[in-house]
């Protein structure tokens, strides 16, 4: 709070943001001046060449397609506006690379295009991302373009997109007091607009520049203290990458930004997308989020920014196993690289407030075990929270053996209203959690890491999950550990005033089978052995996870989950989780099975 009161005051101390703007164009992201850096760097650097070949084949099959069209999907043209920011950062930066003109051409079809739409729609953060698109067309090729052109887009710009933020601002509505993705978003989008066209609109200008950076803050608060984003690995991607979209036009358009960069948690933010990350190259993906992660370039960028190489590693990784780079992967390359065992990063890690934590065997095996495992508040993450708190995804072999499904589809109706909490994806049924009575935990929960402790031989987390139940439990709470690096043992201990039925559970899609008190995943060359070490009596079943229609139907997945002999008013619940070959036997298991408080 400290962090972010300074931060206020001081944007409140600079009565004209627009005193050291740079007079030239292009003053976005890029300037002139780096460019023949970058083109060394594409001549020296093998994967940066590999970047640089990738556009250049993308720019080639762009020029079979036409131009984004002006059309509303229920209401929205957000993939609009997306499509036409990913075509114009790549025509325009290899434009600014080659000097081919059928990449500029190419690129003003485009920008005509979108600049003649009767709208970029009511719903502002179709408008803020067009506005994105346009501004970084306008500045990036503005040596280039015709009067009429540049007329055409600045008018498109200022008419269609950045005016429709004054009342925003003054009324104080929305995005511009909101916390998370929307509001660095459309500040970002409008800040850059902003400054594309401020020597033409200097008042302007000045007025949204100041109001975004008085609104700025307020999200970028939600840093704090230790990077983590909760609102989930996805939704870290799109409101960081528009953050560092608009700190580094400040940076190369006004030189500074504000202070905003060094905001409590944003050097560490970089960490929460390394940790969250598991070895099967998928991401810990609670909330409306998919297990598989975009590029992330912004990753370049913090790792310029905060000096930290194993942010580039991590992204270098995953434009391996993506195979799909942004333009800005490029420009914001970073050569050096270390990897997490070389940094001697710790292998488990909390990330408080969120209340968050990821443990791991091993940086370097690619078969190592990785447990991602969610409290927090069914809240924190605003619209994109599920009910699933005590939830957890487990990687071993290669292997996502535990899953999240993630989001369903947007448009479902109500989605983000009144009926969310009625479909299959969002309900606590479809998360690794315990299901009391068959219902659901109470929107408003929240529940917190209570003790932790990672040493060597047994790293584990405690989670207190007794509000998340309001009136029928009295305590709830469930330990996570990562026992010698071999074994992943969940335990649940419960207390009810009265008898409720509780229901373990784990989705997967890994082949089941289940024997009483055992059971085998088997997917590719590995098995996951569980064992209900406690109590005696309950049994494993498997359990379907479709959901009717127009919902996913979730194919091919299954729950796995524990059956007790009778309702419960004491519970000690312990699994255990193996991975191994299915060449191999499990390894033996000596866990001494005992209460959490002792642990």
């Amino acid at each position: 709070m400290l962090r972010l009161l300074t931060a206020l005051l001081a944007l409140a101390q600079t009565p004209d943001a627009l005193t050291n703007l740079r007079p030239e164009h292009p003053r976005l992201i890029l300037l002139d001046t780096q460019l023949p850096s970058l083109r060394s760097l594409i001549r020296q650097d093998p994967q940066a060449r590999h970047i640089y070949q990738q556009l250049l084949e993308e720019a080639r099959k762009l020029q079979a397609l036409p131009p984004v069209r002006f059309q509303l999907v229920n209401g929205r043209m957000l993939g609009t506006s997306r499509l036409c920011v990913d075509r114009i950062y790549t025509l325009a930066l290899l434009y600014r690379l080659d000097s081919n003109p059928q990449y500029l051409e190419r690129a003003l079809a485009e920008l005509r295009a979108v600049s003649s739409f009767p709208t970029w729609n009511d719903n502002f953060l179709d408008k803020a991302e067009m506005i994105h698109a346009v501004a970084i067309g306008y500045d990036w090729l503005y040596n280039s373009l015709t009067p009429e052109d540049r007329g055409l887009l600045r008018n498109a710009i200022l008419t269609k997109g950045i005016r429709d933020a004054l009342p925003v601002y003054q009324e104080e509505r929305w995005w511009a007091v909101n916390r998370f993705n929307w509001n660095l978003v459309c500040n970002a989008s409008v800040g850059l607009g902003a400054l594309a066209v401020a020597e033409d609109e200097p008042a302007l200008a000045r007025t949204l520049l100041r109001y975004g950076l008085q609104s700025l803050p307020l999200a970028m608060a939600s840093y704090a203290p230790d990077g983590a984003w909760a609102e989930g690995p996805e939704y870290w991607h799109y409101a960081t990458r528009y953050a560092v979209y608009f700190l580094a036009g400040l940076q190369t358009a006004l030189g500074q930004d504000f202070g905003l960069s060094a905001m409590e948690g944003f050097s560490n933010t970089g960490a929460f997308r390394v940790h969250s990350s598991g070895p099967s190259g998928k991401s810990f993906s609670f909330a409306d989020a998919s297990e598989t992660p975009e590029s992330a370039p912004e990753m370049f960028w913090l790792a310029h920014r905060f000096r930290q190489p194993v942010y580039a590693w991590h992204q270098r990784r995953q434009l391996e196993l993506s195979n799909s780079p942004h333009a800005l992967d490029l420009v914001w390359y970073h050569p050096e690289q270390t990897t997490p065992q070389q940094a001697r990063w710790p292998l488990n890690v909390c990330f408080r407030d969120a209340e968050l934590a990821m443990l791991r065997s091993s940086w370097d095996d690619p078969n190592a075990i990785f447990v991602g495992v969610k409290a927090g508040g069914n809240r924190g993450g605003r619209g994109h929270a599920h009910l699933d708190l005590g939830s957890f995804v487990l990687d071993a072999g290669q292997t996502r053996w535990a899953l999240d499904l993630g989001r369903d589809d947007y448009d479902l109706p109500n989605y983000f209203g009144t009926l969310r909490w009625t479909y299959y994806r969002t309900k606590t049924e479809s998360h690794n959690t315990v299901l009391i009575d068959s219902q659901d935990q109470d929107p408003a929960a929240e529940a917190s890491i209570v003790a932790h402790r990672f040493q060597p031989d047994l790293a584990f987390v405690r989670i207190d999950l007794s509000g998340v139940y309001p009136g029928k439990l009295r305590r709830f709470h469930r330990g996570i550990a990562l026992y010698k690096r071999q074994h992943v043992i969940i335990q649940d201990e419960i207390t009810a005033p009265r008898p409720v039925e509780a229901l373990w559970g784990m989705l997967t899609d890994a082949e089941v089978s289940v024997s009483g008190p055992t059971a085998e995943l088997r997917k590719g060359n590995w098995i996951l052995s569980a064992r209900i070490l406690v109590p005696a009596g309950a049994s494993f079943d498997s359990v379907s996870t479709h959901a009717p229609p127009p919902q996913a139907p979730n194919p091919n997945t299954r729950k796995l989950v524990v059956r007790l002999p009778d309702k419960i008013t004491n519970l000690r619940l312990i699994v255990s989780l193996t991975p191994h070959p299915n060449s191999q036997p499990p390894p033996p298991l000596s866990w001494r099975p005992r209460p959490l408080n002792y642990w």
